[in-house]
């Protein structure tokens, strides 16, 4: 199995309290270590405000850090699940994407999805379209970027967005372009553009879930002539262990407590169940054994989100030390070739 990790920017208030000042530092910092680690990705959101509600607490833009990461760290690949489609047009998202890639050495993965954060989307004057207009966009934005990423150019006459051979120079340094990561489990829609184009998906639920979506996927595959091993199945993980389900309920009720005055007792009373019922909470052990479990449903890479780790990192390095070291494909990624 792979691994990749977050780095809190504030979106889930995984930044409160600390001096807006010292956010960079904070983040740039738990970034290097991961870049140094057994990680081989590291992610942000991307969000413009909180969750899971909208408050006046920093959330950092997800591709002006893309860059910052790209240019601050050296081995780690990075990416942004998901970015929402709507929020710029594709040729430009595009083109950031591949400059991006040009500073990292070309470690950037593109994860992309229709979006769903309404409140966001009114407030910075998106309006909130239906859900087929935001996938309609998802397609129409897909096809521009391979596009772009293999010849260098992109011209589309859609119903969302209309581009005129438009120039996006320099191309990735990655060859094929910069690996599509197509965010969701939308049976109908998502899987199938996923079957067409991705070269990793991302979508969770439980195992039952997660098996149907996976023989939706292999069934879109064939419909494609897609070979359905050729997509690497991810899934997301709040996470929190400890050496017992003891310590691990310790973190957790300090990460309620930290949050309780943001979102109020019902919203933290609702973050704290979420967590007791993730696959991520737990001892190591037990952690260990669910991942291996979704491993062998044909999970092939897990990212998880630390809701400590910008207060206390002894979390992660256990997860690293006893999670990772058993589970890992390879426990240090070699550096990708530039």
């Amino acid at each position: 199995m792979r691994f990749g990790t977050f780095i809190p920017q504030g979106w889930r208030l995984d930044l409160v309290g600390i001096d807006p000042a010292e956010h960079w530092s904070t983040m740039s910092s738990l970034a290097g270590r991961a870049d140094a680690g057994p990680w081989e990705s590291l992610w942000v959101y991307d969000h413009f405000h909180t969750t899971p509600v909208a408050t006046e607490e920093a959330t950092h833009e997800a591709w002006t850090l893309m860059a910052a990461f790209a240019a601050s760290t050296s081995r780690i690949r990075l990416g942004q699940m998901c970015t929402a489609m709507g929020y710029r047009n594709p040729v430009y998202l595009a083109k950031v994407a591949a400059t991006v890639d040009s500073i990292s050495g070309g470690r950037v993965e593109m994860g992309i999805g229709g979006g769903w954060y309404e409140h966001e989307w009114r407030a910075y004057g998106y309006g909130f379209p239906a859900i087929g207009g935001r996938l309609g966009r998802l397609r129409e934005g897909v096809e521009i970027m391979r596009q772009a990423w293999t010849t260098g150019t992109a011209t589309l006459d859609g119903k969302h967005y209309q581009v005129d051979g438009a120039i996006v120079r320099p191309l990735p340094l990655q060859d094929g372009g910069i690996p599509l990561w197509i965010a969701g489990g939308g049976e109908k829609v998502t899987l199938k553009i996923a079957a067409r184009n991705a070269s990793y998906t991302n979508f969770a639920g439980s195992l039952e879930e997660f098996d149907r979506k996976s023989d939706i996927l292999r069934a879109h595959c064939d419909d494609a002539g897609r070979d359905f091993g050729s997509i690497t199945r991810s899934s997301n993980f709040n996470t929190i262990v400890g050496e017992t389900e003891g310590e691990a309920a310790d973190r957790l009720a300090s990460v309620v407590e930290r949050l309780r005055p943001h979102v109020g007792e019902e919203r933290a009373a609702a973050i704290e169940w979420d967590y007791l019922n993730s696959p991520g909470f737990g001892s190591v052990e037990q952690v260990a054994e669910r991942l291996a479990e979704r491993a062998e449903h044909g999970l092939g890479y897990a990212i998880h989100y630390f809701p400590e780790a910008a207060y206390d990192r002894s979390g992660i390095e256990l997860f690293e030390r006893k999670v990772i070291g058993a589970l890992s494909s390879s426990a240090a990624p070699a550096p990708i070739a530039r």
